[in-house]
């Protein structure tokens, strides 16, 4: 995949998207300092060119009754069966393959210790699991600027 060019418009436009994805056209554009029709059609590019890969609720796993969050690492194993077993476990809800002593990184929401040990079990009797409660989340979800706008930002310039 290649890196799409983006301007400051679209800078802009990504950065209002990704605070209030429910914003209308008509204020988003009031907002960038663009027509309504030149925002729209910019957000469609953004969308074709996969810049914009979708738009989401956040939801609030405390909220749904899920009062642990814990990072879980996860040793090699066979890919496709530890895929699998991501697969058959809806508390993960992020899974990443990363390099170094684990082979896997998975975020988790249980109900309480006995919801973890459940939760941890299949994982466990496949390879070796390391966890760690979530006691605090200092940042989740920070928006995605360009490597250039952070490079401004950083030198004074935004």
């Amino acid at each position: 995949m290649s890196e799409v060019s983006l301007d400051q418009h679209d800078e802009r436009i990504l950065s209002e998207l990704q605070s209030d994805a429910r914003i209308t056209m008509a204020e988003l554009g009031r907002r960038v300092g663009l027509s309504q029709p030149a925002v729209t059609e910019r957000v469609r590019k953004l969308e074709t060119s996969g810049v914009i890969t979708g738009y989401h609720a956040s939801v609030d796993p405390v909220r749904l009754g899920y009062a642990i969050r814990a990072l879980v690492r996860v040793g090699r194993f066979d890919y496709n069966r530890l895929i699998n077993c991501i697969e058959a476990t809806p508390e993960v809800i992020n899974a990443y393959n990363v390099t170094g002593e684990h082979s896997w990184l998975l975020e988790i929401v249980v109900t309480d210790v006995g919801h973890l040990d459940q939760v941890l079990r299949p994982f466990c009797s496949l390879t070796d699991t390391s966890t760690a409660v979530v006691l605090n989340i200092a940042r989740q979800g920070a928006p995605v600027s360009t490597p250039a706008a952070v490079q401004a930002r950083r030198n004074g310039g935004g």
